[in-house]
């Protein structure tokens, strides 16, 4: 089959575009497709155009609500609150492996919302209760959903803890990382003495729809159990329990 080269371009443009935690300069996109900064030019000049993506003051490009909200439309906050239920047996599976916390988020705006846990059953540990809201550049809940999702990185990049990143790029970096890796991590970044570690839950069409996360106090998660953590995070099962899930 002959392929439209000028398609297939803008196709991975807009591919690009919506895979990035922030906005996009026209180096990065050219460096990354391969073509020169003309082509590229043409091809986000095309996509504002169109109403795909949009330039701000920093002349960066983003996508706008017409593409990343379309990979989303089929999942509303509503849907995914009321099938929690589906994905409450992974969250007491990782906690008879782990002994920590386990939670369930999703997406609200510029922040995660908790809306599921349960608890360690061990004297000293992490507590997020239902409902609460957390920012989503300094956890591991937020992280997952800037690396795996749609989520785009706020402007605002408040400090709560000496080890948060406030950086963009020191946070774009860390994105790439935890892409790498498969699963994200709070270490100390947004309550002193808590350590997390959390990955993306994907639906059948491989749309991010909630995340999935372990906490622990950090007298108890050194850095090797927090990569023991990860690695057991990672290799969760995390396909829902059939006949719990509602279409």
């Amino acid at each position: 089959m002959r392929l439209l080269q000028s398609l297939t371009r803008g196709l991975d443009a807009l591919d690009y575009l919506t895979a990035q935690p922030g906005a996009v300069r026209l180096t990065d996109l050219a460096a990354a497709l391969g073509i020169d900064k003309s082509n590229a030019a043409h091809l986000l000049k095309t996509l504002v155009a169109a109403g795909y993506a949009v330039q701000d003051d920093s002349r960066r490009y983003l996508p706008t609500a017409k593409l990343a909200g379309a990979a989303r439309a089929a999942h509303t906050l509503e849907e995914i609150v009321a099938v929690k239920e589906a994905w409450r047996p992974i969250l007491e599976s990782l906690v008879a492996q782990t002994g920590e916390c386990a939670h369930l988020a999703v997406l609200v705006g510029e922040r995660v919302w908790y809306v599921d846990k349960v608890d360690s059953p061990l004297p000293l540990k992490v507590d997020h209760p239902i409902g609460t809201l957390s920012p989503l550049h300094c956890t591991a809940l937020g992280k997952a959903f800037l690396a795996f999702g749609h989520a785009r990185l706020p402007d605002a990049l408040p400090a709560f803890t000496p080890r948060t990143l406030t950086s963009p790029r020191a946070i774009e970096t860390e994105i790439g990382h935890i892409r790498a890796q498969g699963y994200s991590v709070d270490d100390e970044e947004y309550a002193p003495g808590v350590r997390c570690v959390a990955r993306p839950i994907h639906d059948a069409a491989g749309v991010m729809i909630a995340a999935v996360g372990v906490s622990g106090p950090s007298v108890r998660v050194t850095d090797a159990r927090l990569r023991e953590l990860g690695q057991i995070v990672s290799a969760a099962d995390l396909a829902p329990v059939e006949g719990n899930t509602r279409q």
